[in-house]
């Protein structure tokens, strides 16, 4: 605690977005915390948007998650895709802040909290290996095993795998985001065994139409999960 004290001395914390000063490390100031979108309340039990209404409302479902069949059980998101959610997801996805995936762990286990199950097997949505040679992480892996570190839970890195490259999702129509994404996952070989009736939850970065975590989790349904359920940093709604 000692040493801790004298480094915040020498190297007071800063804001994760600016560089104003913060009373902890891994925080984030007054006026960035309000910039940025926390989703709370009332909330699409399978994609986790944020809906009108009391939270005393039991199972509720977007439009998109009555009209498109999800092949997961439940899901959830922990900000808005906009704002200083938007910014915090690119500079983890784009700008090496790797030190970002402390702080979203923990907020990706608040809003995971009500859909965690003691038994589940945490995994990433991975990328094609091209595309993490040239990035040199996989931020959906850096948050899926930071998350379930923090929340006790097993994690398996590499139990999904790209079988080919896919096209940027960026600009895509829904069904052409479903589209590109048909049977472009599948579970590794190697962890075939461990995937074997467990409830898998699958993590990724943003969520927008849901086409990539559908292709893994019917991957895993495919490869003998009993369950899955999904989770993200950011989700993109119908308004952005």
């Amino acid at each position: 605690m000692n040493l801790q004290a004298a480094l915040h001395l020498i190297y007071p914390p800063q804001c994760l977005t600016c560089d104003e000063l913060v009373t902890s490390d891994f925080g984030l100031c007054g006026s960035c915390w309000r910039q940025t979108p926390f989703i709370t309340g009332l909330v699409c039990d399978k994609c986790g948007t944020p809906l009108p209404g009391s939270e005393a409302d039991n199972d509720a479902l977007c439009d998109d998650c009555l009209t498109i069949e999800r092949p997961w059980s439940r899901g959830r998101a922990a900000i808005m895709y906009r704002d200083n959610g938007r910014s915090l997801v690119l500079a983890l996805k784009h700008g090496d802040r790797l030190d970002l995936a402390r702080p979203a762990a923990g907020w990706l286990l608040q809003a995971a909290a009500p859909i965690l199950d003691r038994a589940m097997l945490v995994a990433p949505v991975p990328l094609y290996w091209m595309r993490l040679l040239k990035r040199r992480y996989n931020q959906a892996a850096l948050l899926s095993s930071s998350m379930a570190r923090l929340a006790g839970l097993d994690h398996c890195p590499d139990l999904l795998r790209r079988s080919r490259q896919t096209h940027s999702q960026e600009g895509r129509s829904r069904d052409d985001r479903f589209a590109n994404m048909q049977g472009a996952l599948s579970v590794h070989p190697r962890q075939a065994a461990k995937l074997r009736g467990r409830h898998v939850l699958l993590v990724d970065d943003v969520m927008t139409s849901g086409a990539t975590l559908a292709s893994g989790a019917q991957a895993c349904l495919a490869g003998g999960a009993a369950a899955v359920s999904v989770l993200a940093l950011t989700r993109v709604t119908k308004d952005q």
